[in-house]
């Protein structure tokens, strides 16, 4: 997924792959024979990756550098996409090297080799926050997203270790999430610097907390779940190109983590329901509710939602972004090297995005969800 403050796309952080490279690393997968051609780039910014045609087949290589993904890091969404596989879930397939390998070293990169998956690309140049094509791609989503939960529930590695370009939820369940916003940006150099030159405490603090304390009781005890973590259109293929299409699998691991189910449910919503670049251009990007029910009724057809399910939810959305806008704050500055992008992470992001849910769209949004666990809750 691509995001920045306009509709244009935004830079590659990266360097494309380069031929040479890719013929070294072919070599240790014999299976696959020598590059005849590196026939697309992709456009995303955080890694650099192609559709690559060899002698025996097309794949799709993805290069990281080892401060974003070492292949110790890179192996832990591997192991998570093979336990879904095994379940049935249509899952891209991470090939292995000669030596069993699925991340692999090769200079100062780790590259990734996947099968060409199954499916359209419908959404290969879709922005970020951009929504669903038809109300029938959020339902295919939607119920695709809960078989993903359901075939993870007996998934029980740690959470990752990867330092970067991460989305989870372990800041907003703290009790006090002061003091863990500070031990945060304290352990992390990058972060103590970059929030040092900003009144994140005068900012960024009275924005969460608000939502915060509404959302503490309604947490519980939210069962433990590796989950994708940035589910949008751009992440799946499709059957068609129709606007009936159902999801023929899922793609891109990258942020996947141990968190829990609504979060990744909630964090489908904001990737897909709210057309946050209309802000870049003054509009009040109202939420997409009838997505937002399609892809909700999905789930719901084969992962159940309670009325306190969708009130979690509603309370959830406000904050669901923190974790990972920290995390592109940290990357943008301390591995890029560019203050404009961490500005951008910061302000339109990390701050703005929280901003909205208190605007009349963003609480139009929360009260219809509230509306739904109402009805959920009367039986009607």
């Amino acid at each position: 997924m691509v995001h920045g403050l306009s509709h244009e796309p935004v830079a590659a952080d990266w360097p494309p792959l380069d031929t040479r490279d890719v013929e070294q690393l072919l070599l240790g997968y014999p299976q696959l024979g020598p590059l005849l051609s590196l026939n697309w780039h992709s456009p995303r910014p955080f890694s650099a990756a192609s559709l690559v045609q060899t002698r025996a087949a097309t794949v799709f290589i993805k290069r990281h550098h080892q401060r974003i993904r070492t292949p110790a890091w890179l192996s832990e969404e591997h192991r998570f996409m093979a336990h879904l596989r095994q379940r049935g879930v249509p899952v891209s397939q991470v090939l292995a090297d000669r030596n069993g390998e699925t991340a692999v070293a090769q200079g100062e990169w780790t590259y990734e080799v996947h099968g060409l998956a199954e499916g359209q690309d419908l959404y290969r140049e879709s922005l970020s926050w951009t929504p669903f094509f038809s109300q029938q791609h959020a339902w295919s989503a939607g119920a695709s997203l809960a078989r993903l939960h359901l075939a993870a529930k007996d998934y029980q590695a740690a959470p990752r270790q990867t330092p970067v370009l991460l989305a989870n939820f372990k800041l907003c369940t703290c009790q006090d999430l002061r003091a863990c916003l500070q031990k945060a940006i304290h352990l992390d150099p990058v972060l103590t610097d970059y929030m040092s030159q900003h009144d994140w405490r005068g900012e960024l603090l009275p924005l969460l907390l608000p939502w915060h304390r509404q959302l503490q009781p309604l947490l519980g005890q939210q069962p433990g779940l590796w989950t994708h973590n940035d589910w949008h259109g751009s992440n799946l293929l499709w059957s068609s190109s129709a606007v009936d299409a159902a999801v023929s699998c899922v793609l891109d691991f990258g942020l996947s983590d141990r968190t829990f189910a609504l979060f990744d449910l909630a964090t489908a919503i904001e990737r897909n329901g709210i057309p946050w670049l209309e802000l870049d251009d003054g509009g009040s990007a109202q939420a997409a509710l009838d997505d937002i029910d399609a892809l909700l009724d999905g789930y719901a057809s084969e992962k159940p939602l309670s009325s306190a399910d969708l009130l979690t939810l509603a309370a959830l959305l406000p904050l669901v972004h923190v974790d990972f806008a920290l995390s592109e704050i940290a990357y943008f500055q301390g591995v890029v090297g560019s203050t404009a992008s961490a500005d951008v992470a910061y302000h339109a992001y990390l701050l703005g995005h929280t901003r909205w849910f208190s605007t009349e769209p963003g609480q139009s949004l929360l009260d219809h969800l509230r509306r739904l666990a109402l009805t959920r809750s009367s039986g009607s």
